[in-house]
């Protein structure tokens, strides 16, 4: 309801029998209150009114009313001061209340204005981005809007949109910022009734855009496949003994058009140091930990504290046959004076080779307690999962595998829980390999272009989300020191492989990494500090025929290129690509994301397409960045797992990292083709550099 709907309203109801219908006995004639006090029609002023009761004042506030600031009582009565106009100045008068003073009126504003200072300027208004498309038979708007008053936080933006038959529509955008600069106006994929012919913008500010015709997205279609082309070879999520097994059969299925590559550098495994509590935590404890790992004959180690039973002994321990004693000290009346700090201590200076303690938090200063042996354990529920470090593998497929055929790497599950991200990669191996024999495009691909997959990055981080966390992002590397060993952190240990790359790293003072160990992006002690990074780097370093790469993430559907990362302080991103490479990384984009949409409709959206670092947030440290910057490698990454539209609702929904299994097939197979096509890319990249 309108202010002066609501005022009206008020009105009706003081007449209709409202306490105000005549003043009180006491109250003075409105004549000698105060001078008489009138506005000018549509004038609007600010007054104060002597009202006669709180009731009165009760009623305003339901209504509606602009109260300008706190009422006040005096002399029974109630001062409240109202913007108003002149019908509600006559309104407020009928009814009992007193107008006592004109505070200001609205005429008076334009006499104390800053010199200078004559109208609110219009802002200027741009599309950056304005596309449709269709899916499952519905019609989807996305636009983005830039203004030039980007110091307002204030600017509210509209866009209007049209179809051919003439039915109109708006909605409004949200202003979006990044590391505290403005960057545009957008809002989510709209449903429409049909194609838009034109969209416009118009600001708060008075600014209006030029009319704009909204493109298609994505205006690529991928080749039709063939009769019996072969695909589909995903029944179920696939841990890392699995793929393992996968990569074998494969290999021994086509000799002749793969090779398995062992990467150079061993990952931890599937192992955690053995560690316990002596002590309760509740009251006082010391966090004992083997320096070896649990597997390494530490699993089952014993550790207990005792009381000596004499007086004057010194802090002693001993370690045989598998249990570590630690006798407390005593004072000269035999009482134990040991505290947490003083045993902790203890057993990691005695013993530095074998246990590390630390004082659990909250127990510093403690008195140490007499503890019953407790049992060392590496906490790992994957009863079933080799614990011997891990070798990396990935598979080689081509025809001519000697490094003269233009390369593509596709490369995946960088992080542990994105459990869909091997499917895709793998889907896209059998496919190549499948269709080979039956499918000329297929054989024409796998004859000129040098694919390079590597199914799992982070297999030890994937094991653990696996058995024992299924949110595990990073890997099983704990670089924890002190307190922050304690068990009770044990989900949040490890290293984001994707933030300890050598580019626009955390190092480096880029933004996305962090140098907290128990931090989700954690960078690591330095840059490829880690066996599964370095493992992404040496093989496109090893294989320079490499020059396009696709790094497979979940979820959220987006498809993004470098710069991945910038620097707080006035956003300063990497290097852009130059105006061709840019226009190369959107073309091919347009292409994949096209081959994507053919298997179900998904559509990535066009605000999810473009740069890491403008699309998605700044990344410090990621591959892509690296293999672009310092290899010169066309790099890519997809992140799997698109929102999906509820009709019923009308709103987009998150699939998640570990959808239902029909869900993650869905996506194995879309993205697969995703794939695909960039290895066509790839083919027609050396075909014109051959013509």
């Amino acid at each position: 309801m309108s202010s002066r709907a609501r005022w009206a309203a008020t009105a009706a109801a003081l007449t209709l029998g409202a306490a105000l219908a005549a003043p009180p006995a006491n109250a003075e004639p409105a004549a000698t209150a105060a001078p008489a006090i009138s506005l000018s029609a549509g004038e609007h002023a600010l007054i104060r009114f002597r009202l006669p009761d709180q009731a009165t004042l009760d009623r305003l506030v339901a209504s509606g009313a602009d109260l300008a600031a706190r009422p006040r009582t005096d002399s029974g009565a109630v001062l409240a001061d109202l913007v108003v106009d002149d019908a509600q100045l006559r309104t407020l008068t009928a009814s009992g209340a007193v107008p006592v003073q004109l505070i200001e009126r609205e005429s008076d504003a334009a006499a104390r204005k800053p010199a200078g200072i004559t109208r609110l300027q219009a802002d200027t208004l741009q599309f950056l981005q304005a596309y449709w498309w269709t899916t499952n038979g519905k019609t989807f708007l996305q636009t983005q809007v830039a203004t030039t008053a980007t110091d307002d936080p204030d600017v509210e933006i509209t866009v209007t949109w049209k179809t051919a038959d003439g039915t109109t529509g708006t909605y409004p955008l949200v202003r979006f910022e990044d590391s505290g600069e403005y960057q545009y106006h957008y809002a989510l994929p709209q449903p429409l009734p049909g194609k838009p012919v034109t969209v416009t913008a118009s600001s708060s500010l008075g600014g209006t855009s030029r009319a704009v015709t909204p493109a298609t997205w994505p205006g690529a279609t991928p080749p039709p496949t063939p009769a019996g082309y072969q695909k589909d070879f995903i029944a179920a999520y696939m841990t890392p003994a699995d793929i393992a097994a996968r990569i074998k059969r494969l290999a021994r299925q086509y000799p002749k058009l793969v090779d398995v590559i062992n990467l150079p550098n061993k990952t931890q495994g599937y192992r955690r140091n053995a560690v316990a509590y002596l002590g309760d935590p509740a009251v006082a404890a010391v966090v004992v930990e083997s320096v070896k790992f649990g597997d390494q004959s530490m699993n089952g180690v014993q550790v207990r504290t005792v009381d000596p039973g004499a007086p004057n002994r010194a802090l002693s321990a001993s370690y045989a046959d598998r249990v570590l004693t630690v006798r407390l000290a005593t004072d000269g009346a035999g009482k134990t004076i040991s505290t947490t700090d003083d045993v902790a201590a203890f057993i990691s200076a005695k013993y530095p080779q074998r246990f590390r303690a630390v004082v659990e938090t909250g127990s510093a200063g403690l008195p140490m307690p007499v503890v019953a042996p407790v049992r060392l354990d590496d906490g790992l529920k994957g009863t079933e999962v080799s614990q011997k470090p891990w070798t990396v593998q990935a598979l080689r497929i081509g025809k001519v595998r000697d490094g003269s055929k233009i390369g593509v790497l596709a490369y995946s599950q960088e992080h542990a829980r994105e459990w869909a991200t091997p499917l895709v990669t793998l889907e896209l191996a059998e496919r190549l390999l499948a269709n080979y024999a039956t499918d000329p495009a297929t054989r024409e691909l796998v004859d000129n272009v040098d694919v390079f997959v590597v199914p799992t990055v982070n297999p030890d981080g994937a094991n653990y989300s696996f058995n024992d966390f299924n949110f595990q992002r990073k890997n099983l590397v704990n670089h924890c020191t002190g307190a922050n060993r304690d068990p009770r952190y044990r989900d949040s240990w490890g290293v984001d492989l994707n933030r300890n790359y050598t580019v626009g790293s955390y190092f480096d003072g880029y933004v996305g990494g962090n140098a907290n160990c128990l931090s989700g992006t954690y960078a690591g002690t330095a840059e490829l500090s880690e066996a599964e990074s370095s493992n992404v780097i040496a093989l496109a370093s090893a294989h320079p025929n490499i020059r396009f790469a696709m790094n497979v993430h979940s979820y959220g559907g987006y498809f993004m290129w470098p710069p991945g990362s910038y620097k707080a302080e006035g956003r300063v991103t990497l290097p852009r690509p130059t105006i061709d490479e840019s226009k190369f990384f959107l073309d091919s984009a347009r292409r994949i994301v096209g081959a994507i949409a053919a298997e179900r409709g998904t559509v990535t959206w066009p605000a999810y397409t473009g740069p890491v670092a403008d699309v998605l947030y700044s990344a410090a440290g990621n591959s892509a960045d690296q293999l672009y910057y310092e290899l010169g490698i066309d790099a890519w990454d997809f992140e799997v797992g698109n929102d999906r539209w509820n009709e019923a609702t009308q709103e987009w929904e998150g699939v998640g990292f570990q959808p239902p299994f029909d869900e993650a097939h869905a996506e194995a197979q879309e993205y697969a083709g995703g794939l695909v096509e960039l290895v066509r890319v790839a083919k027609n990249a050396q075909d014109q550099a051959g013509s």
